[in-house]
Formats: structure tokens, sequence, C-alpha cells
């Protein structure tokens, strides 16, 4: 099934209408769908933002059609499958995945329980993510993080510009192994806010290779040293890595001797190491992967900041 297909699916009738004369070409190429109630339907297109009418796609927000609370309960209803309820775990953390692991950001009224958020009522607005697989865009960079063996590995990329995704076929080429460079072996995935497996009750949607495990929404620094306990990875992956809780489980890691591949935002390495918690860190990695605003790789680099082989 297309995410076209999937995610109109998901749609109550009025942006089911808006959403079904849009080419399939186009829906394709969308990675961000944004519904606020009372405010311009929206969507984002080649890091282009687009607004969507009754006479189909345009550039004027004006004449953009303006979802009502009615167009957000219907969605949420079918999303939910009519139980809200069962999905309270997930609204905790404020999105929810849907089969193919298309993410939905929620926005609304946090409902607190001792202090911490216990879930969300009255939804106002979404942000579908929807989840794009590109294979093989790891090729240039995981041969020279595998060979002549697995290297601590950090991804470097501003937000919104393909980290996730150049992690997710990394985990998929480490795992599955690349004949006549690299043997398969068993990765390990943190997958906090389930964008790098995209798992939809708790199977991986995306694929991340045939010997990765996965912990879909384990925050990443109790993750990482439950894989290390109880799956025996030799690789570990994680998404954004930053917090102090993330530094020591890292720390674990190491002394495990466990390789680690990461990303970070940061515009370049120089931007990495004046963050105060990740300077401290940048010693154990070996491999430096450098992503460009348009999410093309500019590089990667060894520990001295050499061009790597």
């Amino acid at each position: 099934m297309s995410a076209k297909e999937t995610i109109l699916g998901y749609f109550g009738e009025k942006l089911n209408s808006l959403f079904a004369p849009v080419p399939e070409g186009v829906f394709s190429e969308i990675t961000e769908i944004r519904v606020r109630v009372g405010k311009p339907l929206l969507f984002q297109r080649r890091s282009r933002e687009y607004f969507l009418d009754e006479g189909g796609i345009g550039g004027d927000p004006r004449r953009s059609y303006k979802p009502t609370s009615r167009d957000i309960q219907e969605t949420l209803q079918l999303m939910s499958d009519y139980s809200m309820y069962a999905f309270e775990e997930e609204l905790r953390a404020g999105y929810i995945t849907l089969s193919g692991g298309h993410r939905i950001g929620m926005s609304g009224q946090a409902v607190l329980e001792g202090g911490h958020v216990k879930t969300m009522k009255n939804i106002s607005g979404f942000n579908i993510r929807i989840s794009h697989e590109i294979k093989g865009c790891a090729d240039q960079v995981a041969s020279r993080i595998a060979t002549p063996r697995l290297m601590h590995t950090m991804v470097i990329s501003p937000p919104g510009c393909g980290k996730t995704t150049l992690l997710r076929d990394l985990v998929r080429q480490l795992s599955d192994g690349v004949p006549g460079k690299f043997p398969g072996v068993t990765v390990g995935v943190v997958d906090e806010r389930s964008e790098i497996a995209g798992c939809f009750r708790g199977v991986p949607q995306n694929d991340v290779g045939r010997r990765t495990d996965v912990l879909d929404g384990c925050p990443k620094a109790e993750g990482m040293l439950m894989l290390l306990r109880a799956l025996s990875p030799r690789v570990i992956a994680v998404d954004e890595l930053g917090g102090n809780a993330d530094i020591e489980a890292v720390e674990g890691i190491v002394n495990a001797g466990v390789c680690l591949v990461c990303t970070v935002h940061g515009r370049d390495l120089d931007e990495v190491k004046r963050k105060p918690a990740l300077a401290s860190l940048l010693g154990i990695f070996e491999r430096f992967v450098v992503l460009s605003g348009c999410g093309k790789v500019v590089g990667v680099y060894d520990n001295r900041g050499l061009e790597a082989c």
C-alpha cells in the first residue's frame, strides 16, 4: 500500500476529499502535513511549503482550507480505531505511530498526573511526518565505518536535513552486510520517538535489516543499557544523542566493546565541539559524517578531521 493510500485511509471525509486529487507522484514527495483548527491546511514538499484549497494545491494561505474541530475529531477516531484510550501511552509522548511508520505529532491540552503528562485531550492539531525510506543513501558511508572494523560514528546534520534517513539506511546495511565489503552484524536500535524503525504495534514498518532488534518508544539512556544487558548487539544505534543521561550510558557501551552509531544536531563538527555535553564524548568517535542543509553528505572524516578512506 502506498503512503497516499495509507494516509488517506485515516483522514476524515473532508480532508480525504482535498488530498485525494493530489497526484501520486506529488504525494510521494510530501514529508509533512500540518492540520490545525482554523488555520491554513498545508504540507511540505522538497523543503517548500504548499497550501491546499478546494481548487487544489496553491501558494496563498488566505484561500487555503481551514480545518474544523470536526475534521480533527473524525481523523483522530480513524487513527485510533475509535479508541483514543488505547493510544494513551503514546499520547503521553505527544504522538502516535500509524501503519507504515508514519508519525503523528499532536497539539492540544496536556493532562497531568503527579506533575507529569499522563495523556492529551482537546486535540487542536496534528503534524503528520510521512515515513520515507531511501535505500542506498548510506552507500558512500557504510563501508567507511565498517571496514576494516566497526567504528564509533557520529552523524552531524542541521534539523530536518536527512540524518535519521541516513541512520536508518546505515542500520540496514550494517545489519544485512554488503557482499564483498563487510558481513552483517547484530544491531540494536533505541527508537525513542519511533522515527528510525517506525514501529507499529511493536513491529518495524521500515526496513532496518534482518539482524536488528528495536526498542520502540524507549528513552535512549535506559534503552542503550537494556540492549547491552539483554540482546548482545555488536552495534547500538540512536538518534539525536545529547542528554546528560545519554552521555553516561555511552560510556558503558564503549567499555563493553560495542560500536555506537548516533546522530546529533549541528552544522559541522566545530559547532558540535561547542556543546558542553557532547564535547567530552568526541574523543571516542572514529568517524564523523557531516550532512549539508539539503541532506547531502559533505564528507566522512576521521578523528583528526581528515577525509576518511
